[in-house]
């Protein structure tokens, strides 16, 4: 589910929730301090895949840091589809931070009542 890149180094990894209603399948990810231009969403192979880079700001100054916790670099989150959806109808939406990704479910893994005769 996550790529790291080394073993023992630090990567940047997107936290998500993943539920679904009725109608369709939501994803959100957290992406603070990405830009949506860095961030890329495919569907393939019945999972979602993000990917994308969080850049590390580049300062001319001379600060001399006492503690280096936030992480940077490229990141990939591949997330198992619990339903089958309808790719096609997939719409993503990126504001405040948090990338919000909504699938409408196919018509076969809606629930359907069935009347007994």
């Amino acid at each position: 589910e996550l790529m790291p890149r080394e073993e023992g180094e630090r990567v940047f990894a997107p936290v998500v929730d993943v539920y679904e209603t009725d109608q369709e399948l939501v994803v959100k990810a957290e992406l603070p301090g990405v830009k949506k231009e860095n961030v890329e969403v495919t569907i393939r192979d019945n999972a979602l895949h993000i990917r994308g880079e969080k850049k590390e700001e580049k300062e001319e100054k001379t600060e001399t840091y006492h503690r280096v916790e936030r992480v940077y670099g490229k990141f990939e989150r591949v997330i198992p589809l619990p339903t089958d959806v309808k790719v096609e109808a997939a719409k993503a939406e990126f504001k405040d931070g948090v990338l919000e990704i909504r699938i409408p479910k196919a018509e076969s893994s809606k629930e359907k009542k069935i009347e007994i005769s």
